[in-house]
């Protein structure tokens, strides 16, 4: 699905975080949205993938303007898991809003995750969270995935995980990852650097 952003802007109170934005993220693309911190990077992405409103301009999914937030993936570190489900138990209730790509099993085979199979959410390090988030973006049909700072808690094994994940499980969907880290999005074909739509006062 081929993303058109015209003219988005977005303000909280009377500040400016970035207006005039225009670009086309193309189906299958790899695009990375990037900018010193605090610059909008994650505003932005929380804007494509439904979770913010724009403040002026509009977005085009396709053909359509109405967000079609359930065909798509996310992964942030600000993202909330249910703490209190297992995690066959968070991944099976993630199948009940999108259909699975494979098996719950192979899921967590997957994100080197298996052992933990019937261990609460709540007592996963901060690693094997970010792992769990990975998954819910990649693991089930969405035809483009969001990530924000995507290696966040990850460590060096982790790392590599991700990367091997990117080619894996891309299957011709759209990647847009907000990142000031030029290694998360190494593959990405269009860079958006938010601060060139800072509005000048």
């Amino acid at each position: 699905m081929t993303i058109t952003l015209e003219d988005i802007g977005k303000k909280y109170h009377r500040n400016w975080i970035f207006r005039k934005l225009n670009a086309e993220l193309k189906a299958g693309e790899i695009v990375a949205l990037t900018g010193h911190n605090g610059s909008g990077k994650s505003t932005l992405l929380k804007i494509l993938s439904g979770y913010l409103t724009p403040s002026e301009g509009a977005i085009h999914f396709g053909d359509k303007t109405e967000h079609p937030q359930l065909s798509f993936g996310f992964a942030a570190p600000y993202q909330n898991l249910i703490e209190e489900f297992t995690l066959a138990e968070h991944l099976k209730f993630h199948a009940g809003f999108k259909n699975p790509l494979i098996g719950i099993p192979e899921m967590m085979e997957a994100a080197q995750l298996s052992p933990a199979h019937d261990k609460p959410i709540r007592e996963f390090s901060s690693g094997m969270k970010q792992r769990v988030k990975l998954a819910l973006a990649f693991f089930y049909e969405g035809s483009a995935v969001f990530l924000d700072e995507p290696t966040s808690n990850l460590d060096e094994s982790g790392v590599k995980w991700y990367h091997q994940l990117l080619a894996d499980w891309q299957q011709n969907r759209s990647l847009i990852i907000a990142s000031n880290q030029p290694d998360e999005y190494r593959l990405a074909s269009q860079k958006i650097f938010i601060e060139n739509y800072k509005p000048i006062y």
